[in-house]
């Protein structure tokens, strides 16, 4: 039931808080999972690509539990990349050398002012026991691989990123339990 006066929308949504990689939500289930780092298999030999499709339509098939997949952008900062080349470019001399750096932080400026994001993959599921989710997330992690795909456990900030996508349109916030780092 929503707060009295509420103001956000996470104050309708049953979480607790966000700790050890899962949502804890007020029933004590955790939402939780695998980040999936993105790869092109299109650039890969047609037998490589159709031996990937295999190997992910295996994974997905085994999974004998409610799973989501999840697509989520998160904001990229070069702010300290932009910085340091700014430096560089303050210290050059050679007007050939500071022409390629200034080049490069238009290039820079322009993704900072067309909101350049990068996009980020992951297969969340509900669970209630600690043991259950680590062979859950184990077994992930292990069919990614013979998959061709690296993944890991989800991490406090990928779960915020995921929430604040889902949320506020993908702008970070700094407030309510959906950001507390409390159990």
């Amino acid at each position: 039931m929503a707060k009295s006066g509420s103001r956000s929308t996470e104050d309708w949504l049953p979480i607790r808080g966000i700790n050890g990689g899962a949502i804890i939500l007020n029933n004590k289930d955790k939402v939780t999972g695998v980040k999936i780092e993105p790869k092109n298999i299109f650039i890969l030999d047609y037998e490589s690509q159709q031996a990937t499709l295999v190997n992910l339509r295996n994974l997905y098939n085994q999974i004998d539990y409610e799973f989501w997949l999840v697509v989520a952008d998160r904001p990229v900062d070069i702010s300290v990349y932009m910085s340091q080349l700014q430096l560089l470019y303050n210290q050059e001399q050679s007007p050939a050398i500071r022409k390629l750096i200034a080049e490069d932080i238009n290039k820079g400026t322009s993704f900072i002012n067309n909101n350049v994001v990068d996009t980020e993959y992951y297969l969340l599921f509900k669970e209630k026991d600690p043991d259950l989710i680590q062979k859950k997330i184990r077994n992930l992690i292990n069919s990614f691989a013979t998959a061709g795909l690296s993944a890991q456990q989800t991490s406090n900030e990928d779960l915020r990123v995921i929430l604040d996508n889902f949320l506020n349109g993908g702008k970070k916030t700094e407030f309510g339990t959906v950001v507390s780092n409390n159990g």
